[in-house]
């Protein structure tokens, strides 16, 4: 009986059931779509720290540059022997240099490996290689006589040298001393080896290296090529690939051999440090500040702050604006379907007051209304939730590209000079990553959708039923004509 009645009336009253789930509607496909946008955000939040730091890397511990006063600053220098052939022989120098912190000592490492809270920590050594390469042109001397063009000749009319000089061209590359016995942590592993394979256990020593995508393709370089740092020929072993934003540093290579090349032995610039517990990051940032004077400790959160462009305002803006939006647009239609259940319930005093007379207690007039209005919130949130996909749908396919600006501000923000956890090579200025914007929808949301779709029908039945539970069977017969 409950249910024949309750076909009937939802059938003869269509109009007002569709637009009492309309409203819903409206609210649930606002609340999913602002949910999988803010999920999205996140998540483009996460490919751009994921670019700054190794995965797995909960934080890192480097030690602040010592602030050198103004004419203190070494500058790099380079020499090149005279030649005394013929011929005009290009000539190179390389300057390897550490890069964006002070050095620590290698102990250090174990000294934070052992600290509480902490599950693994490994060493890296950040370098920047200027390379100085050219050759010098020797002049041609010309004898005496007036020179072309109206010229003089040379001092006493003895001759003149013309022609000769200096072509060089300066190329700067990062390097990172990776610590190959611990590969799954550190900057390498938000790379993916697209070409040839990664270090092996066995290589701490060994003269290889592996080139990031991007700067094999501008230098050339293949799997089987050598490169060639300070004298000390490298084999390009494997091609990696950044999987988000770009790479830590053009070049890695073992650890020994990066404290070789910069006269570093037993230095490191970075530690990346794995935590036993997520949860519990910032008591292991304050056990190792704690035991471990003169170091910085730089989590994930650290960085997130320093993010900023597009990504972060379009993200503040779908956590706070368009959460309170949706908030208020659900209250609003929640209401507006309860102010209409309840008018229609106004509409349907002779009805009810019938239906009493006949017998009908009024919890039962009461659990047919609230009934109906559970129907209605039922098929507003599946209609919400059909818009809310299709919403998120259009913004994955349209993949509007948000900016994310990463170490601004004039000064390091990471190892490296430029982030969390796997900077080396990076400078302090601002860089920029694209990110595109993608809205998944998560079962959760699904999940939270159908709950506020009963939600909105129990707010609406509330309202009707109270309505309804007050008619008395005399106001059926005052309407009667």
């Amino acid at each position: 009986m409950f249910f024949t009645y309750l076909r009937r009336e939802l059938r003869r009253r269509r109009k007002a059931a569709l637009v009492v789930a309309s409203g819903l509607a409206l609210g649930i496909a606002l609340v999913i779509v602002v949910n999988s946008v803010s999920s999205g955000m996140g998540q483009a939040q996460d490919k751009v720290l994921q670019s700054l730091y190794g995965l797995g890397t909960d934080m890192t511990v480097t030690k602040a540059a010592d602030p050198q006063e103004e004419g203190q600053a070494q500058r790099p220098r380079f020499r090149f022997d005279a030649q005394d052939s013929g011929s005009d022989e290009e000539q190179s120098s390389d300057r390897v240099m550490v890069q964006g912190f002070e050095t620590l000592a290698s102990s250090t490492v174990a000294k934070v490996g052992s600290q509480d809270g902490v599950s693994n920590a490994v060493g890296g050594l950040s370098l920047q290689v200027v390379k100085v390469s050219g050759q010098f042109t020797r002049g041609q001397f010309q004898q005496g006589g007036g020179g072309g063009g109206g010229q003089p000749s040379g001092p006493g009319g003895e001759g003149r040298v013309e022609g000769g000089g200096a072509d060089f061209d300066v190329n700067s590359y990062s390097v990172f001393g990776t610590d190959v016995t611990e590969p799954e942590l550190g900057p390498l592993t938000s790379s993916k080896i697209t070409s040839g394979r990664t270090f092996t256990s066995a290589e701490t020593n060994a003269k290889v290296v592996v080139a990031d995508a991007s700067y094999a393709k501008e230098k050339k370089l293949a799997v089987g090529d050598t490169v060639t740092i300070k004298d000390v020929k490298y084999e390009v072993i494997g091609i990696a690939t950044p999987e988000s934003g770009d790479a830590a540093a053009n070049l890695y290579i073992p650890l020994k051999q990066a404290q070789t090349l910069s006269d570093s032995a037993d230095k490191v610039t970075t530690i990346y440090v794995k935590a036993t517990d997520s949860q519990q990051i910032d008591a292991v940032k304050s056990e190792i500040q704690k035991n471990i004077s003169g170091t910085t400790v730089t989590t994930s959160a650290d960085l997130a702050d320093t993010v900023s462009g597009s990504l972060s305002t379009a993200s503040d803006l779908a956590t706070s604006v368009g959460k309170w939006l949706s908030i208020v647009v659900l209250a609003a239609a929640f209401l507006v379907a309860g102010l209409l259940t309840s008018s229609a319930v106004s509409r349907r005093v002779r009805e009810f007051g019938t239906l009493k007379a006949l017998g009908w207690r009024s919890g039962r007039v009461t659990r047919q209304v609230v009934g109906e209005a559970v129907v209605n919130g039922l098929v507003g949130g599946a209609l919400g939730i059909a818009l809310g996909l299709v919403g998120a749908y259009v913004v994955t396919a349209i993949s509007p590209t948000l900016q994310a600006e990463l170490g601004g501000g004039g000064g390091t923000t990471g190892p490296g000079g430029g982030g969390f956890g796997g900077g080396p090579g990076r400078q302090a200025a601002a860089r920029t990553l694209d990110v595109a914007l993608t809205a998944p929808v998560s079962v959760t949301t699904i999940a939270l959708a159908v709950a506020l779709a009963v939600t909105g029908g129990l707010v609406a039945g509330a309202f009707g039923g109270w309505r309804a539970s007050r008619l008395r069977p005399a106001d059926a017969l005052r309407r009667v004509e």
